[in-house]
């Protein structure tokens, strides 16, 4: 008889695995993937643990993947000029984040803290590159679902941006907008860079 304590604990239970495989499917860039191309992302990702207060990652740092909340709750936030942190979301159990960081190496543009006990999955640069090298139709297929994920991201954003450029330009306001001019070509400027 095997001793419960002298057992392999770094053997995956199939409850582990399906926990992992069945979190994988409710993200949109592996949505509608096979249990087999699901399996691809399980072996890859990385399993993370991390206590109430502890950052996964800070603004600045280089972007080396995404994560997906398992379970727990996470903050993502700016620290702001003046030394405070400015909330941008609260994302729990389901929620995925930092996906640009598969696709460039940009520095993060914000932070992100665990805000109680989370568990975490990463999927990293290298493994998906490694992915689209040794099975070039799963990884392409992943990387265009990205692709449409963050355009979709970009059309919303440039939607507000106008909105809020619009509201700028009100007859009632230009009069009260001593730089006008200046907030004018700085909106278009913006706008040609989105």
């Amino acid at each position: 008889m095997v001793d419960g304590f002298w057992g392999n604990i770094f053997r995956k239970t199939k409850k582990d695995e399906d926990n992992v495989l069945s979190m994988l499917k409710v993200v949109p860039i592996l949505d509608g993937l096979s249990k087999d191309e699901l399996k691809e992302f399980e072996r890859i990702v990385h399993r993370r643990h991390y206590e109430p207060n502890e950052n996964i990652f800070w603004e600045g740092e280089p972007g080396v993947g995404m994560y997906i909340i398992q379970e727990g709750t996470v903050k993502i936030y700016k620290t702001l000029p003046d030394g405070n942190d400015k909330e941008l979301a609260i994302l729990k159990n389901g929620d995925f984040f930092g996906e640009l960081a598969l696709l460039d190496e940009s520095p993060r543009s914000a932070s992100a803290i665990a805000l109680e006990k989370c568990h975490i999955l990463g999927l990293f640069r290298p493994e998906l590159f490694d992915i689209l090298e040794r099975k070039p139709r799963l990884g392409l297929q992943v990387t265009t679902k990205l692709a449409q994920m963050i355009g979709n991201r970009l059309r919303i954003t440039n939607t507000e941006l106008q909105s809020i450029c619009a509201k700028f330009h009100t007859p009632e306001k230009l009069s009260k907008t001593t730089s006008h001019d200046m907030l004018l070509e700085e909106s278009k400027t913006i706008l040609k860079r989105v």
